[in-house]
């Protein structure tokens, strides 16, 4: 018999209305667990959840949602607009207005014309997952909840759903997804949570989340300053270069440097990536557990 494993624990974000919000962490994190409580395909034991004011399972909710699942199953035996057409149906689109959001939809996503009239079993990875998405937004939801809307996509692909994903959230919709592409994630969110083992360890505007992880500064002189290398978590790199860990540093080489007359040419502010905070989330909870 298998003993259970509590999947969340220590959960609360809010994603506020009108934005891009990132959700990141390792794999069995705790990211699809989130979505499908969030979709009401799963119940949480305690806490509460709303979506939109309203319960999960509500039709309230449900009505201004649009999912993309993290591996979607669709009848394969359909083509991409047969598809299409039933997933629009379902969510009370139908006639003239239906075919101009499918012809709107493929346009958006650059589905080709020609391979939606084929059946899905012939269709790549890439190829499924421009119509997962496609069929998540044909009612135009005011919310977008998309599990991995990345996954499987080559370089161009992953380039079309970010331009899809900012243009849908100009036009006023919300959108919560999870990714394992994070430099995608750095470049269009505006808001993130870092999941590491059912817990959020980091959540906040990008540059916050990375900003708080010991930054770098690197910073030129226009002389050598040889009494620098007194000062604590100071790197020189060059004679008239350092590599300062941290803010104090910074500020110690700068009011040395203001002290012997020598002039700064430039400093450099070097956060780290989401990949590295996150890498390092991960090693600290190993540590801890």
């Amino acid at each position: 018999m298998m003993t259970p494993k509590m999947a969340l624990r220590q959960i609360s974000l809010q994603v506020n209305e009108g934005e891009i919000y990132g959700f990141i962490g390792p794999n069995g994190a705790g990211k699809s667990t989130t979505i499908k409580i969030l979709t009401g395909l799963l119940r949480i034991g305690s806490g509460s959840v709303k979506v939109m004011g309203h319960a999960p399972q509500d039709m309230r909710s449900r009505s201004q949602l649009g999912y993309l699942p993290e591996h979607p199953y669709f009848y394969d035996y359909l083509t991409g607009y047969e598809l299409l057409k039933f997933y629009g149906s379902l969510s009370g689109v139908r006639g003239k207005l239906l075919e101009d959001r499918i012809a709107w939809a493929c346009e958006l996503l650059h589905a080709n014309h020609e391979w939606i009239h084929r059946r899905l079993r012939t269709y790549s990875k890439g190829m499924m997952q421009r119509m997962g998405l496609a069929q998540a937004i044909l009612a135009k939801p005011k919310l977008l909840i998309l599990d991995e809307p990345m996954s499987g996509l080559d370089p161009m692909g992953r380039r079309d759903v970010r331009e899809a994903i900012q243009f849908l959230n100009r036009e006023g919709a919300t959108i919560f997804y999870s990714s394992h592409v994070l430099s995608d994630v750095e470049s269009i969110s505006h808001r993130v949570a870092m999941i590491v083992d059912g817990k959020i360890v980091r959540a906040g505007r990008v540059e916050e989340v990375t900003q708080s992880n010991n930054s770098e500064y690197r910073v030129r002189l226009a002389l050598a300053l040889p009494a620098a290398s007194n000062i604590a978590g100071l790197q020189s790199v060059h004679p008239q270069e350092f590599v300062c860990n941290g803010p104090e540093s910074r500020d110690s080489l700068l009011r040395l440097a203001l002290q012997s007359n020598v002039g700064v040419e430039r400093i450099e502010n070097f956060r780290p990536s989401l990949e590295e905070v996150l890498t390092r989330e991960i090693a600290k909870e190993g540590a801890n557990g």
